[in-house]
């Protein structure tokens, strides 16, 4: 436990930040499912809609913190093309 003020507040602040975190990881989760179950059910223009929503979603994750700029290229990367497969 804390014992300084000091690392009281870090402790606070640390406790905040987590929150905020957790929100911002779920909402991008949320978005790449919806592209997800838009692939596995076989509807490309869902899809392409679902994507052109969650790649900014994903890019400000990045933004932010949440995930490392790589990890988001490579989800939108991947995303992308199992979206273009579903086309051919």
């Amino acid at each position: 436990m804390a014992n300084t003020a000091s690392a009281k507040k870090a402790a606070r602040k640390i406790a905040a930040r987590t929150e905020i975190n957790k929100s911002r990881r779920s909402r991008m989760r949320t978005f790449i499912r919806k592209v997800e179950e838009a692939i596995a059910g076989g509807k490309h223009d869902d899809a392409v809609a679902a994507l052109k929503a969650a790649e900014p979603e994903i890019a400000r994750s990045a933004q932010k913190g949440i995930v490392h700029a790589n990890v988001a290229a490579r989800k939108v990367s991947r995303l992308n093309s199992r979206v273009k497969a579903l086309k051919a």
